[in-house]
């Protein structure tokens, strides 16, 4: 599967994007917000193994897509939507990107392509997103794309030595506009 966007080449991963991945991984901007693994290398090659099985599960309910450069051919992060019931027809989406090309609107334009692959092909109902409540960078991009808070968490979440807020923001199928507003 490819989506092509005014910017950007989302595709299918390949084996071979793991030293890509690991490398924004091991940015400390990027880890921030993670809990950090005793085993950087051995966390992203499990992570993409995943990612590549994903794409010959029958029925699939995982799209998890590398963020490319299609000038370059450069991968500069991830995005991805998965379906979390088919039969209330939801999902939930992320995305990641390189520290090195944050604030240029690549997280915007890879979300809304994904959002549109998931209210579009997929007829989700409900797509719904998570972060950490001091990552306002990912809030931006959910307020972009139209989606709406619905939960704070407070001290959700342990790691790096203290607790985080966590935040929950969705959008429904008649509220999508493709996250123009």
């Amino acid at each position: 599967m490819r989506i092509e966007t005014e910017r950007l080449l989302l595709r299918e991963f390949e084996s071979t994007d793991w030293q890509a991945m690991l490398a924004y991984w091991n940015d400390e901007r990027y880890q921030r917000f993670y809990e950090e693994p005793k085993d950087q290398e051995a966390a992203v090659r499990e992570l993409l193994d995943r990612f590549v099985v994903s794409q010959t599960e029958e029925p699939r309910r995982m799209w998890q897509l590398a963020i490319t450069d299609p000038r370059s051919g450069r991968l500069i992060g991830n995005c991805g939507i998965r379906v979390k019931n088919p039969v209330h027809r939801e999902a939930n989406t992320g995305w990641e990107l390189d520290p090195n090309v944050w604030g240029h609107g690549y997280a915007t334009e890879a979300a809304r392509a994904i959002l549109g692959f998931g209210f579009g092909e997929l007829g989700m109902h409900r797509v719904w997103a998570e972060c950490n409540a001091e990552n306002v960078r990912s809030v931006r991009v959910m307020e972009r794309l139209g989606m709406r808070r619905e939960a704070h968490f407070r001290k959700h979440q342990w790691f790096r030595g203290r607790w985080w807020d966590t935040l929950i923001y969705a959008i429904l199928d008649h509220e999508w506009s493709g996250g123009r507003e």
